[in-house]
């Protein structure tokens, strides 16, 4: 049945979903790389398709921006729709010298400044972690298609205008590789419920010199981390 942000039926959505941020880019996607995609979603115009890739079952569904967004949609994908895996494809920043414009960045955690989840908790700290199987999967599917990418922690902030820049250099000493919004909310969630998760991000803008990429340039880039996903979530090694 359909649930308080989403208008699927049961059974709408494949047990792989990708989450990119920005509707638009969700049905890019659908039209772009699935054969035979349909909308099954579209309550307040966040879109959701599902189709196929390669002869599997996958779907799209955007998540919107920052954590609380992101936390209403995997919520209700994991536990009404009986999602097993969430993976994030999106854009974030850099402060670190060894990241590049348009490298792809593979998230094994998220640290983050939000407070969500320490509500989850119990008012502890909780490692926000990427599912294993996921990040393995991705980095031998990086690797095999030659993609520039890094392995390893990011930030999961609450302000896209912060008020404590000074943190970019902080961030690039403890090896913080990217800076986008949602996968320290997105972690936790699969993980209390049973379900993996994980967070592929291209780099689109350098924190440190102000540099970064258009918006065609951000279209056409985005590719080589959309078909990273796709091969990620139909990998059987």
């Amino acid at each position: 049945m359909a649930t308080k942000h989403m208008n699927a039926a049961p059974g709408d959505f494949a047990a792989t979903v990708l989450m990119p941020g920005d509707p638009l880019r969700a049905k890019y996607i659908a039209d772009t790389y699935l054969d035979d995609a349909r909308r099954v979603t579209d309550v307040r115009n966040m879109w959701g398709f599902t189709g196929e890739y390669k002869g599997q079952p996958v779907s799209v569904m955007a998540h919107g921006m920052g954590i609380p967004s992101v936390s209403i949609y995997c919520t209700e994908l994991i536990t009404e729709y009986d999602v097993r895996r969430v993976i994030r494809v999106g854009s974030c920043g850099t402060s670190h010298p060894d990241v590049q414009l348009r490298d792809v960045i593979i998230a094994m955690g998220a640290c983050t400044d939000s407070n969500c989840n320490r509500m989850r908790f119990g008012g502890y700290d909780l490692a926000a972690l990427a599912s294993y199987d996921l990040v393995e999967k991705a980095v031998n599917v990086a690797r095999r298609q030659k993609v520039r990418h890094h392995v390893g922690n990011i930030f999961s902030a609450d302000l896209f205008y912060t008020p404590d820049p000074g943190m970019f250099e902080t961030m690039a000493r403890f090896n913080v590789y990217g800076l986008e919004m949602e996968a320290a909310g997105m972690f936790p969630i699969a993980a209390e419920n049973g379900a993996e998760a994980l967070a592929i991000c291209t780099v689109s803008d350098d924190l440190r010199t102000g540099d970064h990429l258009s918006a065609d340039e951000r279209a056409t880039t985005f590719d080589e981390m959309i078909l990273v996903a796709l091969e990620t979530a139909v990998a059987n090694d």
